[in-house]
């Protein structure tokens, strides 16, 4: 797979963001992620997003946005995993390994010690990936906080003091 960074509003994103968020709303019967997202959140330095290709076909993607210092884990310099998605043709060849891989590469060298997500219950293979990279339950933070079925994971990256 070749990854190359994406504006969030490039045809591509906004082609994947839609089939996920069917995806979404056929796993959770509602009518998806409806949490907030300002693309500008995904350009550097605060945030950075890429698309993953095979023969020149959009496959993967995923990106990370910076959040408050401290918000989600005191004493860190933290940002969010978003949108991270294989379509389902491309599932079991190791890409979403290689997204999340990417992923954890540009945020530390963004200066970010600490990568957080939210996942959901009916998305057993999403949480097993986290937890096999390293993740673990973190508090539950930003829009679905409160919601019974989300799955708040972190983990800190390497190379990065947590020492505020």
């Amino acid at each position: 797979m070749q990854l190359q960074p994406r504006a969030y509003d490039h045809p591509d994103v906004v082609s994947m963001v839609a089939a996920v968020q069917s995806e979404y709303a056929r796993l959770y019967g509602d009518e998806g992620d409806v949490a907030p997202i300002d693309r500008a959140e995904f350009v550097a330095p605060d945030g950075w997003f890429a698309v993953g290709y095979v023969d020149g076909r959009p496959v993967a993607m995923g990106g990370w946005r910076r959040q408050v210092p401290g918000r989600l884990i005191p004493g860190t310099s933290p940002a969010e995993i978003k949108r991270m998605y294989v379509v389902p043709q491309a599932r079991g060849q190791g890409l979403s390994r290689q997204m999340l891989a990417a992923i954890e590469e540009s945020a530390t060298a963004a200066g970010i010690d600490f990568l957080a997500l939210e996942t959901g219950l009916a998305q057993p293979q999403a949480i097993g990936l986290y937890r096999s990279s390293g993740y673990t339950e973190v508090p539950a933070f930003g829009y679905y906080a409160d919601q019974a079925d989300s799955v708040h994971l972190g983990k800190a990256l390497e190379h990065h003091s947590l020492a505020g």
